[in-house]
């Protein structure tokens, strides 16, 4: 079979019906050369054959076949084979589209056979990925091929200028000489030339000047170069003309668009030089013009691709940056700027439940109903992200406008998307800061934005917050509390106080509660409830949970070794958070650090939080019972302040009930508050019937801890028996009690 192109088809496959081998990769690159000298070589201006040609393309294809399955992928030897295209003559405005056209059909098939080895350096490529690398192999060869193309007519045109002002140099010297030189350039030049007098009338201009304009007729007699100043001039062109007429200048090169009579646009390449009489007086300006229309509309499609979204057609983040930092660079008097950071909630489930095609359906309606809302000249809206956009607003009441444009985009995704039957609702957090160029930079704007878009967020969503000092501050200082978090532990930057547990009966210690502080490098001190909750986020807690059993393990251990034995071993108590409960590995680490630290098991105890156990399953609850099973004692903490059924106790695996501080603060003044007395009389008489201790948590007064006594509670903790300390003290203390 034969391809659209005329040439073999790269089809792959060990072989065909009659046994003939599969095709090596030259042969596959052979073919693929034979295709694109079909297809390029009439179009070309070269001298080669087509024979000739198509041995120069091969190893051009080798090198893109090369570079298409390279890892890292590279795309500079597509812009080499640009440039070697350009060097081989392909120069005419038909060949570039044939030699693109080529590579996008033929290149993939032909480099990602099954068939082909895989050599050093290459690797086996998906079908999108293939396509994708091959799309960007296209432009850059289309960009090595303009820059080649450029410099060759840019060594042409001031090989030319050279020429043209060589020739008025000899002119001075020989006039008949220099006019037969200057005349057989200008006829002969492929770039346009023109001569006009200091006044600006045109004077003579050649055959590829008056092509460039759309004929001779163009240049009709007593047209004035005046009369072709465009709109998009670039700023400062009229003084650049003036001081050359003038004789301050020599010489000036600008990017120009022009008007045709037909109204279409020209973009040339201009030089303009003065030329001068014999004695340095100005006399006329020589323009030398090329044609760059075609580059310029490349250069603007790839520059729209640079700077916008594929998906929605928006602005994307470097363009986004780039009217950020033009807004920022203004000047201090130039008008206040906002910035709206807006963040879908929950789109990743979209995602994953739907698929990508409804996700990005999905952006796509997002992007028109935002788009929709920034209308004014001075508002821009990007998509920066997956489904992430920034907005940008200008003027002097930027805060206004920023919080107002974030009520819009609220407003306008409130209804629904509807995708394929269904009805997608679409929530959105947004960051809204506001600033005056001149007192803030752009990675302060940006990561004020994004702090406050999660301050949003984290506030349930579907909302918009504006920037504050003071909030992001504390957002930055949770971060970097998290960031700081897994080193903390590996440098040993965490250590246990340890809190006393008294008999109430007779006042002695029956133990302590290991509580863990992190001595933070900056921060100082920093308390349980400060890095808990981020440890367990981020999944810490597990190995910090049990180091700190460890810890409390060791120096119980240490305890009993130096107390009397004829006394009670000194019990410690361990917290675990929710994730160490369900964490498959509990039991077995706990039984590990027993018997590393040669520790009964009765004298440790594990507490567990009320509301971690409401409503646990059999399943949740199997842990601590074989831990129980083991001998361990498990304390249910924070009693009181949960919604469990007190009668739900009879399933638990417990053996303390850790009464909250709460329930106790009517009593640490004489008279107690009866209804305080009534309810922690209930608790304790419960709780005996159910065979449980309970410990009372928060005892600071000495009238408190009587009443505590005379309703019976086991033992208590708290300010007026001792702080958390070190565990020293705790050992001075249990001597204290015997003697």
């Amino acid at each position: 079979m034969t391809s659209e192109s005329g040439g073999p088809r790269c089809d792959r496959g060990a072989g065909d019906a009659a046994g003939h081998p599969a095709p090596t990769e030259n042969d596959l690159l052979r073919r693929f050369a034979g295709i694109w000298c079909r297809a390029v070589h009439p179009l070309a201006a070269t001298t080669m054959t087509p024979d000739e040609f198509e041995v120069y393309l091969l190893p051009l294809a080798h090198r893109l076949s090369a570079a298409l399955r390279g890892s890292p992928f590279d795309t500079e030897a597509a812009y080499a084979v640009g440039a070697a295209l350009v060097n081989a003559q392909c120069t005419e405005p038909e060949a570039l589209p044939a030699i693109l056209g080529v590579i996008d059909a033929h290149l993939v098939s032909c480099s990602s056979s099954a068939e082909l080895p895989d050599a050093p350096g290459h690797e086996p490529l998906a079908e999108e990925e293939a396509r994708a690398r091959c799309v960007r192999l296209q432009h850059a060869l289309a960009a090595g091929f303009v820059r080649e193309l450029r410099k060759c007519e840019r060594d042409e045109q001031e090989a030319i200028s050279r020429a043209a002002l060589a020739a008025r140099t000899e002119a001075e010297k020989a006039l008949h000489a220099s006019e037969a030189k200057f005349q057989a350039v200008f006829e002969g030049a492929v770039i346009g030339v023109g001569i006009a007098g200091l006044d600006g009338e045109v004077l003579v201009v050649n055959d590829a000047m008056a092509r460039m304009f759309g004929g001779m007729d163009f240049f009709r007699p007593g047209r004035n170069v005046t009369e072709f100043v465009h709109p998009d001039d670039v700023p400062g062109a009229h003084e650049l003309y003036r001081e050359l007429v003038s004789g301050e200048r020599d010489h000036f090169r600008i990017e120009k668009p022009h008007y045709r009579d037909d109204g279409s646009e020209l973009w040339t390449n201009l030089t303009v030089t003065l030329l001068r009489d014999s004695s340095g007086a100005p006399q006329y300006q020589l323009a030398l013009a090329e044609d760059i229309t075609e580059h310029r509309q490349l250069r603007e499609r790839l520059r729209y691709e640079a700077t916008h979204d594929e998906l929605t057609g928006l602005p994307n983040r470097t363009l986004f940056l780039e009217r950020l930092d033009q807004v920022l660079a203004a000047g201090a008097d130039a008008e206040r700027f906002g910035v709206c950071y807006l963040d879908l909630d929950g789109f990743k489930a979209v995602n994953d439940s739907l698929g990508h095609v409804v996700g990005d359906r999905m952006l796509k309606a997002v992007a028109e109903r935002l788009q929709r809302c920034v209308k004014a000249p001075d508002e821009l809206l990007a998509r920066v992200g997956g489904d992430e956009f920034l907005a940008l607003v200008t003027g002097p009441a930027a805060q206004a406008d920023g919080a107002g444009l974030a009520r819009r985009m609220l407003a306008a995704l409130a209804e629904p998307v509807r995708i394929e039957g269904r009805e997608l609702r679409v929530r959105a957090s947004i960051g809204v800061v506001d600033g005056r160029a001149g007192e803030i930079g752009r990675a302060e704007v940006l990561r004020s934005a994004d702090i406050t878009m999660y301050r949003a967020k984290a506030a349930g969503g579907n909302r918009y917050e504006i920037a504050d000092a003071d909030s992001n501050a504390r957002v930055i200082a949770r971060h970097s509390l998290t960031n700081g978090l897994p080193s903390a532990l590996e440098k040993g930057e965490f250590f246990i106080e340890y809190q006393p547990l008294v008999r109430l009966t007779d006042g002695t210690v029956r133990g302590a509660e290991a509580l863990v502080r992190w001595l933070h490098p900056v921060h100082g001190v920093l308390g349980p409830d400060q890095f808990i909750p981020l440890a367990e986020d981020t999944g810490l807690i597990v190995p910090l949970g049990r180091w700190v059993l460890e810890q409390a393990a060791r120096q119980a251990r240490e305890w009993r070794d130096a107390a009397d034995d004829d006394g009670e071993p000194l019990r410690v108590n361990v917290n675990l958070s929710p994730c160490q409960l369900s964490h498959p590995t509990l039991v077995s680490d706990t039984v590990a650090v027993l018997e590393s630290a040669g520790l009964c098991p009765s004298a440790l105890c594990l507490e567990v939080t009320e509301n971690d156990l409401i409503g646990a399953d059999e399943s949740a609850l199997r842990p601590l019972r074989q831990l129980a099973d083991l001998g361990v004692d498990i304390a249910l903490d924070d009693f009181g302040t949960g919604y469990s059924n007190l009668s739900y106790l009879r399933r638990l695996p417990v053996s303390t009930l850790k009464l909250d501080r709460s329930f106790t603060r009517g009593m640490q003044r004489a008279p107690a508050d009866p209804v305080d007395v009534k309810i922690v009389e209930g608790i304790v008489s419960l709780a005996h019937t159910l065979d449980l201790a309970v410990t009372v948590e928060g005892v600071e007064t000495a009238v408190q801890a009587e009443h505590l006594r005379g309703l019976g509670c086991d033992t208590a903790q708290g300010w007026y028996y001792a702080r958390p300390g070190p565990p020293e003290r705790l050992h001075t203390l249990a001597l204290a009690d015997a003697s």
